[in-house]
């Protein structure tokens, strides 16, 4: 896994580079895809066929490819951040995960530009390059900084999401947008963030975030409560004492 990010990431700061050159097309509203893009699933496609030719793909440009084994495949996000890296901001992340079963049992979360590697393999912890990490330890909401996805033109519930951040930055220290789930989701294991939370987003943007906060001692589920996270595309993650008050706050800010 890591062999086939550090060759995909090679491509990507190359063209980062010259992000102003990159032929785009639009395939939505605001959702951009670049010849980056393609370019990095291709070689991370290439690289994890040759070390687990049976295992299956779910691909974010490529869209679901059957392995001779049923019960592997890779849960690819080339390029997490697209919007951000076609703009020149240097904040976004390659995101790859390993799911057996139902279960994700490996992850890697690179972010290219910063050049750090959050990685968590099941039962072995969460890892930030060879440091171990943990989710901050705050007891309290209005001592917390939270990040969310913000819905943009076509995507999204913008009248949930306007009542959710109107009562939850109400409550907290701070409320950020970063434009890439899988490094919110790598900080708040990290602790660098408190809390997550999004609804409407894909499992190539989550999948290895998932992993990441459990290995660190976070606490995830879906916006009811589930843990089908990947399967209801929402998540409100933070530490055992915070996720519960955080997704509270989220469902009585919708229902009253």
């Amino acid at each position: 896994m890591f062999k086939a990010v550090e060759k995909a990431a090679y491509g990507l700061k190359r063209d980062f580079g010259e992000v102003e050159n990159l032929q785009v097309s639009m395939k939505g509203p605001a959702d951009f895809v670049s010849s980056a893009d393609l370019r990095a699933e291709k070689r991370l496609r290439e690289e994890l066929e040759r070390a687990r030719p049976g295992y299956g793909f779910l691909l974010e440009e490529g869209g679901e490819i059957k392995g001779s084994d049923p019960e592997h495949r890779w849960i690819i996000d080339p390029l997490d951040g697209t919007t951000n890296f076609l703009h020149g901001i240097p904040h976004f992340a390659i995101s790859v995960a390993l799911q057996k079963g139902d279960e994700i049992i490996a992850g890697i979360i690179y972010d290219v530009a910063k050049d750090e590697f959050f990685w968590a393999e099941k039962g072995v912890g969460a890892y930030l390059d060879n440091r171990r990490l943990r989710v901050s330890g705050r007891r309290r909401l209005s001592e917390c900084v939270l990040a969310c996805g913000v819905p943009h033109i076509g995507h999204g519930d913008h009248a949930v999401f306007e009542k959710q951040l109107h009562s939850i930055m109400d409550r907290c220290a701070g409320v950020r947008r970063m434009g890439a789930a899988s490094l919110d989701l790598a900080y708040v294991a990290a602790g660098r963030f408190d809390g997550y939370w999004e609804s409407h987003i894909n499992s190539w943007d989550i999948a290895a975030g998932l992993l990441m906060i459990t290995e660190a001692g976070g606490y995830v589920r879906d916006a009811k409560g589930g843990t089908n996270m990947l399967g209801t595309g929402s998540v409100v993650a933070a530490n055992d004492y915070i996720q519960p008050v955080l997704a509270k706050a989220l469902k009585k800010a919708v229902t009253e």
